[in-house]
C-alpha cells in the first residue's frame, strides 16, 4: 500500500512539473495582449518588437496604455520638430507681427532690432540666422521657463482627459479643431482606425528622422544621406 501511494505521489510530481504554472499562463496572454495592441502593424510583422516585448514583460493593460500614449505624445512632439528644423535650416521665417515693420517671412530683419532678450542682447535677427542648435541654445531662460510651463499645463489636461475621466483610446485628449472625431463612433470608430495609425506610422519616422538630423548637426558626416 505504501509502495502504491509513492507510487501515485510521484506520478502526481512529475505530472505537475510540465504543467504550465499561473504565472505562465497570465505571461502567455501578456504576450498576446501586447501583440493584439493598437499600434503593431505588418512592418514588425503584427508582433511587438522584442525591445518593446522586453520593456513590457510584467506589464499590466494601464501600463500598456500608458506607453501607448508616451509613444504617441513623443510621435506628434517630433513630426513638428522636424517641421520646425526644416523651416530654420531653409531660412523661412513666420512674420514678426508685432515687432518692427519691415520684416517678412523671408527677410526678417528691420530697420529697428527688436529683442528677443534685453539681458544677452539677442534679437529675432539673429535667431533667424542661427543653425537649429544654436538657435536653441539662443533662448534665454525666461523663455525655456515659459515654455515649460505651457508644455506642463498641457501635460496635466492631457493626464487628466485620458486617466481622470477614463477616455480608453491612448492619445485621445479632447482636441480636435479639425472635427475628425466627429465621424459615426467617434475616435473609437472603424473610420479613425486608419488615421490613428497613419498618425502612429508617421509619428515613428518623425521620431528617427529628428534623431537623425540632430545627430548630423552635432557631428557632420554623421548621418551620410540627405539631410535639410
Amino acid at each position: 500500500m505504501m509502495k502504491t501511494l509513492a507510487t501515485l505521489t510521484l506520478c502526481i510530481a512529475s505530472a505537475s512539473a510540465f504543467a504550465p504554472s499561473a504565472s505562465q499562463r497570465s505571461s502567455v496572454a501578456l504576450n498576446a495582449a501586447i501583440d493584439d495592441a493598437f499600434g503593431t502593424s505588418i512592418e514588425t510583422g503584427n508582433k511587438c518588437p522584442p525591445l518593446g516585448r522586453e520593456l513590457l514583460k510584467d506589464a499590466g493593460p494601464d501600463a500598456v496604455k500608458w506607453f501607448q500614449n508616451a509613444e504617441i505624445k513623443h510621435g506628434r512632439i517630433a513630426m513638428v520638430a522636424t517641421i520646425g528644423f526644416m523651416v530654420q535650416k531653409f531660412g523661412v521665417h513666420f512674420p514678426l507681427y508685432f515687432g518692427p515693420s519691415g520684416s517678412n517671412g523671408f527677410h526678417p530683419e528691420s530697420a529697428d532690432a527688436w529683442l528677443l532678450s534685453s539681458t544677452t542682447g539677442v534679437t529675432f535677427s539673429d535667431i533667424a540666422h542661427a543653425a537649429p542648435l544654436d538657435a536653441v541654445g539662443m533662448v534665454p531662460f525666461a523663455g525655456w521657463f515659459q515654455i515649460f510651463i505651457v508644455a506642463g499645463w498641457f501635460e496635466c489636461i492631457a493626464y487628466n482627459r485620458q486617466w481622470a475621466e477614463g477616455r480608453e483610446v491612448p492619445g485621445d485628449y479632447g482636441y480636435d479643431p479639425l472635427g475628425f472625431t466627429k465621424r459615426p463612433g467617434g475616435i473609437a470608430g472603424k473610420d479613425m482606425e486608419k488615421l490613428r495609425m497613419r498618425e502612429i506610422k508617421n509619428g515613428r519616422v518623425a521620431m528617427m528622422t529628428i534623431a537623425a538630423w540632430v545627430s548630423n548637426e552635432a557631428i557632420p558626416g554623421a548621418l551620410p544621406v540627405w539631410h535639410p
